[in-house]
Order: structure tokens, then sequence, then C-alpha cells
């Protein structure tokens, strides 16, 4: 992978050191945080092992730093539609309890006293 240049203007560092600091979501304090550190020399490589709470792919950060150069900020947040799928199917609580009928070696007794 070549070494990739990040030329951000001084507007655009104080609205990545903006959201480092202060966004309310912490992957967009990640984010924020890898783009500025291209930005002051590192290199993708050493951001994406060794520069974040976390170690990520040096595929997300350039994919980070391709979105935000396109789409400032909000290419930076998660995609509707991303992310951790439900584990089970909205509509099996709306269908009724099975009702469980006794197993054949089960036998069940009526018994009354009087």
């Amino acid at each position: 992978m070549r070494r990739r240049h990040v030329t951000l203007s001084e507007e655009q560092q104080q609205e990545l050191r903006h959201c480092r600091d202060h966004h309310d979501r912490p992957y967009m304090r990640m984010k924020a945080a890898a783009i500025l550190k291209v930005a002051a020399g590192q290199t993708i490589k050493q951001v994406a092992l060794t520069g974040l709470h976390k170690p990520v792919t040096q595929e997300c950060v350039s994919v980070w730093i391709s979105r935000y150069e396109q789409e400032g900020l909000d290419g930076l947040r998660v995609q509707p539609g991303r992310g951790r799928k439900a584990s089970f199917s909205p509509c099996a609580w709306q269908r009724p309890a099975k009702r469980r009928r006794p197993s054949a070696g089960r036998v069940l007794s009526l018994s009354t006293t009087l």
C-alpha cells in the first residue's frame, strides 16, 4: 500500500479536533482522531495498528479518509442498515406459544380421593 497524503485546511482540522474531543459517539471520535493522525504525518498502518484505542484494519482507516474527503463529517457516520442484525425474527414475539402435548412415554393419571 503506497503512502497516502492527507491535506486538511485549518477549518477542517478544527472541525475534526472538535469532533475528536467533544462528539457524543465514540466511533466518531475514533475516526476523527485517525484522520488527524494521518494528516499529521503518521502512516495509515501505524494509525491502524497502534494509534487508536483498539486496532483496526488499514482498509478501514483508508475508507474513513476517503469518505471524509468526499462528504465531510457526515461521511464518517454509520450508515443506516449497517451493524449487527437482530438474532431473532421480530414477528416471533407475535406468534402464539406452542402447546406442549404429553409425550407418549408419560402417563397422565387422574385420581380422585373421596
